[in-house]
């Protein structure tokens, strides 16, 4: 096969694109200093990693967010970890859930979430409009009908990331035992049944 200048350019596009996806974003891993970042709540007060670090170790959970819908699974991991607030709160862990989305509706999609759920006032929910976050963080899922992978990071006073689990799947979330489990014995995370 000749090789035409048409070829020559498309071949010369694809080797120049080949680092951009090698230095894409990855998730976390355990050791790894957590990025900062500084995203908003509902009522636009700033969450800022670096001001939690400082006074506790921060549980971060990236829901899937708005998709189109609120997803299920995101609903029941949520009432997982507010079953558990009182334990959290105890051992003195900042619990962060992070909702990401489209920019528009975000707000609202948040509070529709939210409805009934008897939010802790203790727990922090971040919108991450337009996926700013879980682009920054390597868990944005960029596939049709979604948003980012279901993600959770144990991240400790020193900014380090001590456990980190980030799904594939929908369903493959971690439940708020593991976590309390975690934080006690330094134990990876495993998934919620």
């Amino acid at each position: 096969m000749k090789f035409t200048h048409f070829h020559k350019i498309v071949f010369a596009a694809l080797v120049c694109a080949l680092p951009l996806n090698l230095i894409a974003a990855n998730p976390p891993q355990v050791g790894d200093t957590a990025a900062d970042f500084t995203l908003k709540t509902l009522d636009d007060q700033p969450v800022q990693l670096s001001s939690l670090t400082p006074k506790s170790e921060v549980v971060l959970v990236v829901l899937r967010g708005w998709p189109g819908y609120q997803c299920p699974y995101c609903t029941r991991q949520a009432h997982d970890f507010i079953r558990h607030a009182d334990q959290f709160k105890t051992a003195d862990v900042q619990v962060v859930m992070i909702y990401p989305g489209p920019a528009d509706d975000l707000k609202a999609h948040g509070r529709e979430f939210l409805h009934d759920k008897n939010w802790p006032k203790e727990f922090l929910f971040a919108l991450d409009p337009d996926y700013a976050f879980t682009e920054s963080y390597g868990v944005r899922w960029q596939g049709s009908g979604e948003t980012a992978y279901p993600s959770t990071f144990l991240i400790g006073k020193d900014g380090k990331v001590l456990l980190a689990h980030v799904s594939r799947q929908h369903g493959d979330r971690v439940g708020a035992e593991a976590v309390l489990k975690g934080l006690s014995t330094g134990d990876s995370m495993a998934p919620s049944k």
